[in-house]
């Protein structure tokens, strides 16, 4: 087994919500349950049971009528929750009214705004009378193209109280990308900020919107946030049918928000795919699930408490905002960023920790390893005694990734590496408050979350084999369907028609003794070396150990009938890819890995595409090294990397 690099404190066990979840259904029903995994079997053998305590754990407010929890329950897709039961989103996150902190606000000019409970709640009903003053009922689409502030949440909670279905994306797409977003779905009414700031640049949003105004016919009022100015130029966007407002200046003030309450699987998120190989899928995911969901994943495994200040680093663009968004539900503080993690300085978001004395912090890989290779320790320059938890996800974290936050970080809080995704807007597995964490690993497998790891005919694997990462039983959160999809037919083929009956997720990945995962990368990004299966995600660990390499991507490039693993590293300023540097990055891999694993071409490029989301894009560098076309570059943040593939590698 994995060596342990944390073990929960059995105070920490006996006062954690889950350990009281456990105590609650003893006693409810009569359950012998005694530890996680006696608890996760029976979440998985009694699903609407389990669906249904944690409905009254986490104090879900709703209409629930006498009747089934699951219909369906057998069916993949087609299982429905909760049929008959109906709540309103907003009024979940919305239960407190008072001056306890909801939103703490940072950018990257060292600002700070917070609003209460009580604060948020009026500006929700304001923004709420002016959703239906603009005819925003049920159902009608509100699209946000805004930075990661507080109007963003308001505007979000605003359009969910009257039931309406809110999409957004970050203010750094192009308008192609945009258009190829919200051109799908028809939004009504379109939330901008006049601009952002990044890495301390100031960028316009008006002109932009315009452009793409011009081409969503469907929008009949925007609703402007002066971000840069306090009297942004809303006049820009103002046109024959469209009215252009001032968020502070729109709406009537109002004493509660006006909260609908709809059926359980109402349409609440339009959630977009990267979409690298075409148009994004419209993903759509129902109130009740993504609701419960959030709150099962953020009571029970982060162990998120009222008086917690919760922070993950995100944009409006991902689907991690939509999750700390939900921590609202528990009655805690979410801190808010806006801008770049390292400016002005690299230490921006320690800092912020210990000011807000943030007990969550939730980050990416790729800025954990950012920080490793700048040489920046964070237990030498912030206190962070709150700090307790430390989320990360957006890809595998490699082990050396757990030693850096151990020794450079806190060695005495829980380490939790979480995997899921945009598709489930949840995780499949991720952190326990009851379990040790293990170098490498995912601590375990999500409650109600019937994972497994199986082969390429769908029989399940043992401990340690890599495979299939699959879900065998349907769960709350799973995608209403695709935005269009009439039939189901693009849904159906995205999830299920590799394993008929499950959940496919489309990750390579094996379950350890210890009960936990490793991530291995995509399975669609699986190498395939003389058919022996590699995930790419073995091979970065091992390369971006060495100082020289800032980040690395490798594909498997068709070669003389078989594939071949050709490796792209950045590299560190001032350093060249000689021949020595080529054999200490193959013999790094040959030592740690297999000799498969080798590459048999190293090259280096000066950068390294990525999704707006951060996500290293190797399909799309696999077309262009094959000659193929990439078909939507408005997908990434830095579309121009892709010429430093092409015609990079022989294909003789």
């Amino acid at each position: 087994m994995s060596e342990i690099l944390w073990q929960p404190h059995p105070e920490r066990i006996a006062n954690s919500n889950l350990r009281r979840f456990i105590d609650c259904l003893v006693a409810r029903r009569a359950l012998t349950l005694s530890d996680y995994e006696s608890l996760y079997r029976w979440s998985i053998a009694e699903p609407d049971a389990f669906w249904f305590e944690v409905a009254h754990f986490t104090d879900v407010r709703a209409d629930w009528a006498d009747a089934p929890v699951l219909r369906n329950g057998s069916r993949m897709p087609g299982a429905e929750w909760f049929p008959s039961a109906r709540l309103n989103f907003a009024e979940n996150l919305l239960r407190y009214h008072d001056d306890h902190p909801a939103l703490i606000a940072h950018d990257e000019r060292g600002q700070r705004r917070v609003l209460s409970y009580r604060q948020l709640h009026a500006e929700v009903a304001r923004i709420a009378s002016a959703l239906r003053e603009a005819g925003v009922s049920s159902g009608d689409r509100v699209a946000a193209f805004m930075p990661n502030i507080p109007e963003t949440v308001i505007a979000m909670l605003a359009a969910t109280s009257l039931g309406a279905v809110w999409t957004s994306c970050s203010p750094d797409f192009g308008i192609a990308g945009v258009l190829d977003r919200f051109g799908q779905v028809a939004p009504k009414v379109l939330f901008t900020a006049d601009g952002y700031r990044y890495a301390g640049k100031i960028c316009d949003s008006l002109q932009p919107i315009a452009a793409v105004l011009a081409e969503l016919p469907s929008v009949t009022h925007v609703i402007v946030t002066g971000h840069l100015t306090a009297e942004p130029e809303v006049d820009v966007l103002a046109a024959a049918s469209r009215l252009a407002l001032r968020f502070d200046r729109c709406g009537t003030p109002a004493a509660r928000a006006p909260f609908t309450r709809l059926p359980f699987d109402h349409p609440l998120y339009v959630m977009y795919s990267s979409g690298t190989t075409g148009k994004p899928k419209c993903i759509v995911h129902g109130a009740g699930g993504t609701l419960l969901q959030h709150l099962k994943e953020h009571q029970l495994h982060v162990d998120l408490k009222r008086d917690d200040r919760l922070f993950f680093y995100t944009t409006c663009g991902w689907m991690m905002w939509n999750w700390l968004v939900s921590g609202l539900a528990s009655g805690a503080a979410l801190v808010l960023y806006d801008g770049s993690p390292t400016h002005p300085e690299i230490d921006t978001l320690w800092r912020i920790a210990e000011h807000e004395h943030i007990s969550i912090f939730g980050c990416s890989p790729r800025y954990l390893s950012s920080l490793e290779k700048a040489g920046y320790h964070p237990h030498r320059h912030v206190n962070l005694p709150a700090l307790r938890s430390l989320l990360s996800t957006g890809s595998p974290l490699a082990p050396e990734g757990f030693d850096f936050v151990y020794r450079q970080i806190k060695s005495d809080l829980q380490l939790a590496s979480i995997s899921g995704g945009t598709d489930i807007i949840s995780c499949f597995a991720l952190g326990n408050p009851l379990l040790p964490v293990r170098r490498g690993e995912i601590q375990s497998a999500g409650l109600g979350m019937a994972v497994e790891i199986v082969d390429d005919t769908g029989q399940r694997l043992p401990e340690g084999e890599k495979g299939e990462l699959v879900c065998r039983q349907a769960f709350p959160s799973m995608p209403l369907g695709f935005w269009g999809d009439a039939d189901g037919a693009r849904y159906r083929a995205a999830y299920f028609e590799r394993f008929p009956g499950s959940w496919h997720h489309g990750d390579y990945a094996n379950r350890t003794p210890a009960g936990g995962f490793v991530i291995h990368g995509r399975s669609d990004a699986v190498l395939n070396p003389g058919g022996v299966r590699i995930g790419t995600a073995e091979i970065y660990r091992q390369v971006e150990t060495l100082p020289e390499i800032l980040e690395s991507l490798c594909i498997a490039q068709d070669w003389q009938s078989d594939v071949r693993i050709v490796l792209f590293v950045r590299l560190a300023p001032g350093i060249e890819l000689d021949a020595s540097l080529q054999q200490r990055i193959k013999q790094t891999i040959r030592d740690n890995t297999s000799p498969r694993h080798v590459p048999a071409v190293i090259l280096s490029v000066p950068d390294i595409p990525r999704t707006i989301s951060g996500k290293i894009v190797e399909l799309a560098v696999r077309n262009v090294v094959h000659g193929r076309a990439v078909t939507n570059l408005e997908a990434l943040a830095n579309p121009e990397a892709l010429e430093f593939f092409r015609n990079r590698v022989e294909l003789a």
